[in-house]
């Protein structure tokens, strides 16, 4: 059979997961771009990060045969985004195992699937294998026929963990041949190979090895398979398509663009890649939108800016000047949303995300175009054509101002750009970004002690939804990392029971503070966590004495911190229940914070909150709370949980076994303490709601003794203030109104006032302008209040003269000395200039000054030199006008 070149991409997933699903393995949703508990990698790199617990045996997978469509995000080369492969999202394709087949029945489902399913041609595909790995090149052999000298051996067949450490093993790459006309023409043309012929569509992992930080490599417990096929090139093959972007994965993009731009695909390599850029970092800020990252100046957020950046300005080269990346949003979903649901159910959230970052960064590129100006045009006096390389990161970093776009402008004005030294801040900075990610790598190093903890001990009991004090043994004590038999007093280690009260930080409920106390010591309790899933782990210090591997103690959880907690944790789900009854549905959790002290709620929201909302869910909530409800909590399968309504929060990771908390009509998943009833949470008050990000709201509040005492204070502040007054505490509002009221009509006048004086002022100083080099100069101290009115006298001055001149005025208004320079137009043309002037009286005065040709403003503290500074203003005309 032929190959069926009309599939399309979303034919071509379907019929991938449905032939592995006939052969056992279970299909898996994608899991989240941003990664479950994996601190090594910014964002999901490969189909495998979802199985790495399952491979490290930390975690029972859900089958021993598995198979995924996965959404993947690189950042090696998004600079190359716009040539004909590179992408920054893709799909992966991959069939997993875990302990149950290996390398024969991976290299056979690959053949079958290639050659059967696809009708790939089988003498246009090719192997490769590790040099060492003869057992790979015999199933090769055996399964399709390949002579030995055929399947060509690569060191590079080797596949190691996306971050510092995590499983790895010999991989067999298969490739297709494209035809000697996209070869290089050499005899050992090969996969492999750096041209264009040879193109590699699936990689068979092998993964028998677990590599340490030091690159130590270890066998795992069980051996595994992981195979990844990117679904973008393996469209691109089926479909006989010379690029990725030719696909209907992403054609479709470019044709919406092409369309909208008035700009032909394929008949300008200029305008190609701007498109293709366009396609392939719209799609891609969709998906990560949709899984919840918003744009920052750091990590994920950071990507996300930048990739957005670079979409907005290839969409300026071809000429659109209005936001379009909704465009892209709502293309991508109507493409991707039958498989990728969370895309259609986030939609309105996600155009707003885009459009919102667009919008902020087009003024972004206003700015820096006018930052660039000035800077071009002050290189142009000093005679110099290189634009540092400091200026330039400094544009690109401070204000997101594309190095492109810098390069590109620079050369209109004849300028270069100094690129070794924009190198050397940009590698300065990255540096700081590496040591700033170092605690993550400590983190990755400590897992593989827990784990073998874990495997040795098995899982720690909770004991805390049920009491606060509980008998206990301790398995295993860690100290820097490393196991110990016994701590002394006062070290700080990391404390291991067979169960425990304390709760472990999780879903924003902090962990639990308290003592553990054995038969010799007392171990101070400042911290609860899970840092692998099945162990909780008590950090904190040993306060006096000696604790020991086996011995036997007693846990205690400080009462009052966890009653508070709890009270403060049940309140965000009557807050969640409360804002979704008052905007809509649409609203979803994006993250929380609950401590003893308050509560913090992170939300989707299309607008922001208005007082009327704010005391309507305030209301609401407190009239829960006086309804006493029960806090019920219910073990389920995950499937009947969710047909119950019981909300999930977005982008969590759950069990096949969940537990349910239902307060009134509130439902959710939740794995946290709560109180007994509603009426236990006592009271709930509002005392902020802000903005965090592009349609994410903050709510922030306080319930029971917190929300007492904040209201007891409130209510003090009151009378205080009523007392200063001499009113009654309710007529405090209406007497600041009034006395608000006669202090704007006193600064009126004392406003009109200082101008009155200050055009007294500039009367008397333009007749004692100087001459100086033909041309009549006023150089003054005078009394201004503010540098406005500093200004204006300076423009009045000016104006009054009776010919072109210069004005140097500075003002003593306290804390630092104001200075204002005007220089008449026509003179900026003779040499003189204002921004220049102010950075040479500025830098006398102890500070510094700049500005326009004919308008700038400065200062400094030292006010003896207000004189001897005036001074330098009438030689700097002198010596500067033409």
């Amino acid at each position: 059979m032929s190959v069926d070149t009309t599939l399309t991409g979303t034919e071509i997933r379907a019929r991938f997961l449905d032939f592995f699903a006939s052969k056992d393995h279970v299909k898996m949703p994608s899991s989240s771009l941003v990664p479950h508990n994996d601190p090594t990698v910014l964002l999901t790199t490969a189909g495998m990060q979802q199985m790495i617990p399952y491979f490290l045996g930390r975690e029972t997978p859900p089958a021993a045969r598995m198979t995924s469509a996965q959404k993947c995000f690189r950042t090696t080369d998004i600079d190359k985004v716009g040539n004909q492969r590179t992408l920054t999202f893709f799909e992966m394709l991959g069939n997993f195992s875990v302990g149950d087949y290996f390398k024969r029945e991976a290299i056979a489902y690959a053949w079958e699937f290639l050659t059967k399913v696809v009708n790939l041609p089988a003498d246009r595909l090719h192997p490769t294998v590790h040099p060492e790995d003869d057992e790979a090149a015999r199933y090769w052999h055996e399964i399709a026929g390949y002579a030995d000298e055929a399947i060509v051996r690569l060191d590079e067949n080797w596949w190691g963990p996306p971050g510092a450490s995590g499983p790895c093993g010999p991989d067999s790459e298969i490739y297709y041949d494209r035809g000697v006309e996209y070869g290089c023409g050499t005899a050992d043309c090969k996969p492999g190979c750096e041209c264009e012929r040879f193109l590699e569509i699936w990689n068979l992992v092998f993964m028998q090895f677990y590599q340490d930080l030091d690159g130590t490599r270890t066998p795992l417990p069980r051996r595994n398979i992981d195979t990844g096929m990117g679904l973008e090139r393996l469209t691109m093959v089926l479909q006989g398509k010379e690029s990725v972007f030719d696909t209907d994965l992403l054609r479709t993009i470019i044709d919406r663009f092409a369309l909208i731009t008035e700009t032909p695909y394929g008949q300008s390599a200029k305008t190609d890649t701007s498109l293709r850029v366009i396609a392939d970092h719209g799609r891609a800020l969709v998906f990560l939108a949709a899984d919840g990252v918003l744009p920052s100046n750091e990590g994920r957020g950071y990507i996300f800016r930048r990739i957005l950046r670079r979409a907005v300005r290839h969409g300026k080269l071809l000429g659109l000047d209005k936001p379009f990346l909704a465009e892209a949003t709502n293309t991508v979903i109507d493409l991707l949303g039958e498989h990728y649901t969370e895309l259609k159910t986030q939609r309105e959230r996600i155009i707003e995300v885009l459009s919102q970052e667009e919008k902020k960064f087009s003024q972004t590129l206003n700015t820096g175009l006018n930052l660039l100006n000035e800077l071009l045009a002050d290189l142009q006096q000093q005679h110099k054509k290189v634009i540092p390389g400091e200026e330039v990161f400094r544009l690109y970093d401070t204000h997101g101002f594309p190095v492109e776009l810098t390069q590109e402008i620079a050369a209109e004005h004849g300028f270069s750009v100094d690129t070794s030294g924009f190198e050397e801040s940009m590698q300065r900075q990255q540096e700081r970004s590496r040591a700033g990610a170092s605690n993550a790598f400590s983190q990755a190093q400590d897992d593989r002690a827990l784990t073998e903890i874990l495997k040795r001990e098995g899982t720690t009991e909770f004991l805390g939804y049920t009491g606060l004090v509980s008998s206990s043994k301790v398995v295993a004590l860690m100290v820097d990392g490393e196991e110990v038999t016994d701590i002394s007093a006062p070290q700080q280690a990391l404390v291991i029971l067979d169960k425990t009260p304390f709760y472990a930080e999780s879903g924003g409920q902090i962990g639990d503070h308290g003592d553990i106390t054995g038969p010799l010591g007392n171990f101070q309790v400042q911290d609860t966590r899970r840092p692998i899933k099945g162990l909780i782990a008590h950090y904190g210090q040993l306060t006096e004495g000696h604790l020991r591997v086996g011995d036997s103690i007693q846990a205690d959880v400080i009462e009052r911190r966890r009653a508070d907690t709890m009270r403060n944790h049940s309140a965000t789900h009557l807050l969640h229940k409360a804002l979704r009854d008052r905007l809509g549905s649409q609203v979803q959790q994006r993250g929380s914070l609950v401590e003893p002290e308050r509560l913090r709620f992170d939300f989707t929201s299309p607008r922001p909150l208005n007082s009327a909302d704010l005391v309507h869910i305030d209301t609401q909530i407190n009239e829960w709370i006086r309804a006493n409800y029960p806090v019920q909590t219910k073990i389920m399968p995950i499937q009947d949980a969710m047909q119950t309504g019981a909300m999930a929060l977005f982008g969590e990771k759950y069990d096949d076994m969940v537990r349910v908390v239902s307060m009134g009509s509130s439902i959710e998943l939740c794995g946290g303490t709560h109180c007994a009833t509603t009426g236990q949470i006592g009271t709930y008050v509002t005392v902020q709601e802000t903005s965090i990000a592009a349609g994410i709201r903050r709510i922030e509040a306080l319930t029971g003794r917190a929300a007492e005492n904040y209201l007891r204070q409130k209510r003090e502040t009151v009378d205080r203030i009523a007392a200063l007054l001499q009113v009654q505490s309710e007529q405090v509002e209406p007497r600041i109104e009034q006395l608000l009221q006669d202090l704007a009509g006193a600064r009126r006048q004392i406003t009109q006032y200082q101008r009155n004086e200050a055009k007294s002022q500039a009367q008397n100083l333009v007749q004692q302008a100087q001459d100086v080099a033909g041309i009549p100069v006023v150089t003054a101290s005078v009394t201004a209040p503010d540098a406005k009115i500093l200004r204006d006298m300076g423009e009045t001055i000016l104006s009054k003269l009776a010919q072109p001149g210069v004005v140097v005025l500075a003002s003593d208004l306290g804390e630092r000395i104001a200075l204002q320079v005007n220089i008449h137009q026509t003179l900026t043309k003779r040499g003189l200039h204002a921004g220049k002037l102010a950075g040479v009286v500025g830098e006398r005065l102890g500070g510094k000054g700049g500005g326009r040709p004919d308008s700038a403003q400065g200062g400094g503290k030292d006010k003896t030199a207000i004189q001897p500074s005036l001074e330098l203003a009438k030689a700097f005309v002198r010596d500067n006008l033409k």
